[in-house]
Formats: structure tokens, sequence, C-alpha cells
């Protein structure tokens, strides 16, 4: 049989070594031989011996912030050994690897798969408060081995050494140790009084030493807004006043 569909870039990449590789820039392929955390529904394709098991937002307490946040990571954990496959919806798979002292803050949207070593947990963005159409929340990373990310197209990784700023809804992670804010980028006025606006009201601001990585794209999900206005953030606030440690 023939075909440009065998060749040798389509075909699997073999490796004796087990962990999270790239089998091409749209998948991922893990090597298991333990456990891994994975999103939810991401699987396209496993060999060997697996077992997969739902674990929603990683915990009660994780599942519960989720609840009020709208933000957190659908897990699943895949134990045994074998090679699992791994795509959300042909984006493109990046790869970090943590290291003992590092913390990574992430769009849980935007979280493919990490090692059992790395912890996570769901944090307030500082500053954003009600003017974030993304939400005010996501996931920080700590902990020491790799993490696997999809972005949509490929993104730049901005160097924060100035005052700089991202749509929130381009913005998928950045340095945890970055101070964040609300920008506000469309002059008020006339203009904005009868309809008339850039599309760019708000913007993320980030201040210090590190980096955001920004992706082509604008993911559009549930605003807090959305939800009910001030008055549903303030009481949600409320409620997490004893979750949330930042």
């Amino acid at each position: 049989m023939r075909s440009a569909l065998f060749a040798a870039e389509n075909m699997e990449k073999e490796s004796a070594q087990p962990g999270m590789r790239l089998q091409n820039s749209k998948m991922l392929k893990v090597g298991v031989n333990g456990e891994v955390m994975a999103r939810t529904g991401a699987m396209v394709a496993y060999q060997g011996q697996l077992q997969f098991q739902a674990l929603g937002a990683g915990g009660m307490g994780k599942w519960l912030k989720s609840k009020l946040t709208g933000e957190g990571v659908p897990l699943m954990k895949v134990s045994g050994a074998g090679d699992l496959f791994l795509a959300d919806r042909a984006a493109d798979v990046h790869l970090i690897d943590l290291e003992p002292g590092d913390a990574v803050t992430i769009n849980g949207r935007n979280v493919l798969a990490f090692d059992s070593g790395v912890q996570y947990d769901i944090k307030f963005v500082q500053g954003l408060g009600m003017f974030s159409a993304a939400g005010m929340f996501n996931c920080v990373f700590t902990g020491q081995g790799r993490i696997a990310i999809t972005t949509k197209g490929t993104p730049v990784v901005l160097t924060v050494d100035q005052p700089t700023y991202a749509d929130p809804q381009a913005a998928i992670c950045w340095s945890a140790n970055l101070q964040t804010g609300y920008h506000r980028a469309d002059t008020f006025g006339l203009h904005t009084l009868i309809g008339r606006t850039t599309g760019e009201a708000f913007t993320m601001s980030f201040a210090g030493q590190g980096f955001v990585v920004v992706q082509p794209s604008e993911e559009f999900t549930g605003a807090v807004m959305a939800g009910g206005g001030q008055g549903q953030q303030q009481q949600s606030q409320g409620l997490l006043g004893g979750l949330l440690g930042n």
C-alpha cells in the first residue's frame, strides 16, 4: 500500500524513555510508567495497559473552587504502563519543564497534561477584578516536572521588563511572581457613549520581572460580568475568602 500518509514524519515516534514528548506540533505522546494527569476527554489513542480515573477538578477543595470561579482543570488520572496520545481540537502543544522553586500561572483551559510531581491550585488574579471577561481566577503550578499546554496558533513570549499589557483572552500563561492588574485601553468619550468602541475596553497589565505568553487568538469563555454583575462577584469573593490563599 502506498500513500503520503505513511511518510516518516507521520509515523509514531518511538522512545525508550518514559514521560512527555511531542508526537507532532498538535499531539502529545506520553510514555506512562506510573501515572500522569491529563485533561478529561483529551485522549485520542493509547497502547498498552492503561487505566483512566476521573478526578473532576483535582479534589474536593479544587472542585468547590472551580464551581465558584469557573476556572480549574477537569482532570483524569492515567495510570499503568503504555503510550498515551493526547490532543485538544488540533491546538498547538508546548512543553514546560518546572524546576524546584518555579511557579507559573496558566489558564485552566490551556492545560493539556502534567506530571504527577507537579501541584496546582486555583488562585485569584490580583487587581483584575470584574473587568476581565476571561475571569478572575487561574491555575498556579509549582513543584517539579513537565506540563503540556495548548495554544491556538504560534504564541509570542513577551519579556516583562517594562509595563506590559495583553488581552485577557489571549494571555494564556505568565510568571507567577508578576503583579497583575487591569488597564483601560479604550478612551472614554462621546463616541463610547453612543456605542462606538475599539473592542479593547480593558487589558491585563503585568509588572515586575518575568514573562507572558500570548497566543494569536482570543478565547471567549463565560465572563464574570455575564453571571450577574458586581453583586455576584462580591458574593463569590466572600465565599472564596477561606479557600484561596492569595
